[in-house]
């Protein structure tokens, strides 16, 4: 296995272009998702409920788009379908200031979803087949820094721009982000416009028909619900931080996500090594309980410094949490088996965010932001208990080593 990881070296060309594809797509979809909760209630004078749907409708077109891509790979040129989803993210990115009802933006939505998980599923599937499987938990930890980063940054950089310059230009911005993907696919050669058979094509297109012909990978069902868990806190951040900064008396609420992604940026590649020597346990269980932390000491923040602590706690766990996770699944696939785990995980991340911005807003709507996320932090309780609970009845041994497919 060491001599397979020397001849298939991690970081190439393509591992970089893919990684810097999905940063960029990813960036898009955070600047315009942490803003819409503060343009849905002030320019289209709409309630919380208003402000979960836009959230929720987008992430469930996301998912049933990826089930979507997956059967179209089958038939239809991956390039063109990530070309195709690309465009489209585009095209309705820059229509979202063109909406002046929530019907409409909506409908704005769901095109975005479509789009989005199209570009989503095949980026990720892509780039699982171009790591050594020995270094599965490092490589997927670089690639994920790329979603961290854009997650961490992005509804920072989203609601600075609203804020100074409105949200039409921020919908121009994040189109022109999305558009940027498109050259530097064609100049890796990630993709070519005519569609050219190539070897990275038919591997993903062979991980389609494979999953389908060796069945559902049933070990992915425990780290799935994890990250669903997981997403459901982040999905509180995503659509209620600004609306709870104004409650707390938080004028720079969005420094959040800066400090956020400091210490993601630091735990990504460590959470991964740590995950390849001793499994998911070492990690998720610390960072478990850091995201729950985090969650309590956000309810109680009413100063910079306390938001600042509660930012640090988060980024260590989430950015632990998420690629260990994602990594996981891969683990316990065969290569065949990549796509369907990808597709899963990021099902699973959408899942958590459309259920997490319905159930925290009806939450908010009967209580307060604080008391929000303080059930955001007893979600993540339960996930440590869930894990603790399997992993005392699986044993150590086997969730080290859980399921590693050679």
């Amino acid at each position: 296995m060491q001599q397979d990881s020397q001849q298939e070296p991690l970081w190439t060309k393509s591992f970089l272009s893919i990684t810097v594809c999905s940063f960029l797509l990813f960036l898009n979809l955070q600047m315009l998702l942490s803003s819409f909760p503060a343009y849905v209630q002030n320019d289209l004078h709409a309630g919380n409920v208003a402000v979960s749907l836009v959230t929720s409708v987008f992430a469930l077109t996301a998912i049933a788009a990826r089930f979507m891509t997956a059967a179209l790979m089958k038939r239809m040129s991956k390039d063109y379908l990530l070309m195709a989803g690309l465009l489209l993210a585009a095209v309705t990115t820059l229509l979202y200031p063109v909406a002046h009802t929530v019907g409409s933006l909506l409908i704005m939505r769901i095109g975005y979803g479509v789009g989005f998980g199209m570009a989503s599923t095949i980026l990720p599937t892509l780039v699982s087949q171009l790591i050594p499987a020995r270094r599965m938990g490092e490589g997927i930890g670089y690639f994920g820094l790329s979603t961290s980063l854009a997650m961490s940054i992005g509804p920072m950089i989203g609601m600075n721009m609203m804020s100074g310059f409105g949200f039409g230009t921020l919908a121009s911005v994040g189109t022109a982000v999305v558009l940027l993907i498109l050259p530097i696919l064609i100049v890796s050669r990630i993709v070519r416009i005519k569609g050219n058979a190539r070897p990275i094509s038919m591997t993903a297109a062979a991980v389609s028909r494979a999953a389908d012909e060796t069945g559902f990978n049933h070990k992915l069902w425990l780290p799935a619900l994890l990250n669903v868990m997981l997403s459901i806190t982040y999905s509180g951040l995503l659509s209620f931080i600004v609306l709870f900064g104004e409650f707390a008396g938080l004028k720079q609420v969005g420094m959040f996500f800066l400090f956020n992604a400091i210490t993601i940026v630091i735990i990504r590649p460590i959470s991964g090594r740590l995950f390849d020597r001793n499994g998911p346990a070492a990690v998720l269980i610390p960072a478990g309980l850091s995201v729950a932390a985090s969650m309590l000491l956000l309810s109680y923040t009413h100063t910079m410094s306390m938001l600042i602590a509660a930012a640090l706690l988060y980024g260590l766990g989430f950015g632990a949490i998420q690629p260990t996770l994602q990594a996981w699944m891969l683990r316990t696939s065969s290569k065949e088996q990549y796509g369907a785990a990808n597709s899963m995980f990021y099902n699973s991340t959408d899942f958590g965010v459309a259920v997490g911005a319905l159930l925290l807003g009806a939450i908010a709507s009967m209580t307060d932001y604080a008391s929000m996320y303080r059930y955001s932090a007893g979600v993540m309780v339960l996930f440590v208990i869930l894990f603790l609970i399997i992993y005392a009845s699986t044993g150590t041994s086997k969730l080290r080593n859980n399921g590693i497919t050679e």
